[in-house]
């Protein structure tokens, strides 16, 4: 596997924040206030514990970027985080009032109060008490403001879905070699989640292992149901290596497979070729969709494709863009999604194949390489 990539820089994250506050500037915003969570990560390295207490990064076009923080957190918050002018706060103290002093001043025109992008992560009573102590602001929702502000990766985080992704298929080739008939799915979840382990996944996010009927529940957590000989069995895993994410999907057989089985795999199988070969720039996100939903239509199977072609992903599994239909946002380089149709018959068995692709200058590239024929386990 890969060797653990240089880590990211204080000069890397502040680019990051100078980069969303000039796109909150283009989109009309005031600034973006950034909550703990997957946005406060990426845009900072600072990964605060999620508590009632109020944490919260303030981005504005042109000013440096502030973080209010509890005063027992501030000292970890200056180690991980060093380009943040802090405003701490104490408890007993209000801290909407020194986020106030951040949101609610007169901007270059005169202007106060304003419209601001929030995380979506955001506590509701932190966006309440900001709203009260400001009645002239305004908030939206960051994935609706700026759906694309983490989703086209540089060179650095590229190298880091490669390798979450390479480790995930050294996990899928090892499972291949367990048994599974007579031995309950939540066995060979807890299997594959030490695999994932064992190639370098410090957090393991899913190990979906659905057998026989389980496998037409797209999400089906994995059960105390014994696998028997003749089942199908979708697995469906993934979690964060270096930061960032994996996530693929393959079905496997128990034993020889069934004329029909074959079929409804051949098909998902061609619907994710098509797919993956719809990726290039200037495509938009529903062709991809579209070119693998044509392929199980056209083979009678449209009813039982039931969730959209693929997400993206990134320092989160699963985050814009989306390749479903009504997306017309274009493709472009440095974009990481997947690419994921299935067929789900209810009460007999699903099959779902599923590789994480990223968008590159002349069309697509695959982070996800293992062999998408059905494998035949004992």
């Amino acid at each position: 596997m890969t060797g653990t990539p240089a880590p990211f820089t204080a000069d890397d994250y502040t680019a990051r924040m100078r980069r969303a506050a000039r796109a909150a500037g283009d989109a009309g915003l005031d600034g973006v206030l950034i909550a703990p969570g997957p946005d406060l990560v990426w845009l900072t390295g600072y990964r605060p514990p999620e508590t009632e207490r109020l944490t919260l990064l303030v981005l504005r076009p042109g000013e440096d970027p502030a973080l209010v923080v509890p005063a027992l957190e501030a000292p970890d918050a200056a180690k991980a985080a060093p380009m943040l002018a802090l405003r701490d706060w104490t408890d007993g103290t209000d801290p909407y009032e020194t986020a106030s002093d951040l949101l609610g001043r007169a901007d270059r025109t005169g202007r106060t109060g304003g419209r601001f992008g929030v995380s979506d992560n955001a506590w509701a009573m932190h966006l309440l008490g900001l709203q009260n102590r400001l009645p002239d602001t305004a908030y939206v929702a960051l994935t609706d403001a700026l759906p694309m502000l983490r989703a086209v990766k540089d060179a650095a985080e590229l190298q880091r879905l490669a390798a979450a992704g390479a480790a995930a298929d050294a996990a899928y080739e090892e499972i291949r070699e367990v048994r599974f008939a007579g031995r309950r799915e939540n066995e060979v979840a807890a299997d594959l989640a030490g695999l994932l382990r064992q190639f370098g996944h410090s957090q393991v996010d899913f190990t979906i292992v659905a057998s026989g009927p389980n496998g037409a529940n797209p999400h089906h957590e994995a059960g105390d149901r014994v696998i028997e000989r003749g089942d199908m069995v979708v697995l469906d895993f993934g979690g964060l290596k270096h930061g960032y994410g994996s996530d693929t999907s393959r079905t496997v057989h128990v034993g020889e497979p069934d004329a029909e089985e074959r079929r409804v795999h051949d098909v998902v199988r061609a619907a994710q070729e098509e797919g993956f070969r719809a990726v290039r720039p200037g495509a938009a996100c529903q062709d991809v969709d579209r070119a693998a939903r044509a392929v199980i239509v056209e083979a009678g199977y449209g009813e039982y494709f039931i969730h959209r072609t693929g997400h993206g992903i990134g320092v989160t599994t699963h985050e814009p863009p989306y390749m479903v239909e009504g997306e017309e946002r274009p493709l472009v380089p440095g974009m990481c999604f997947s690419v994921e149709p299935g067929i789900y018959l209810p009460g007999r068995f699903g099959v779902r194949i599923e590789d994480i692709v990223t968008v590159t200058e002349d069309g697509g590239r695959r982070l996800n390489t293992t062999e998408r024929e059905m494998a035949i386990v004992e």
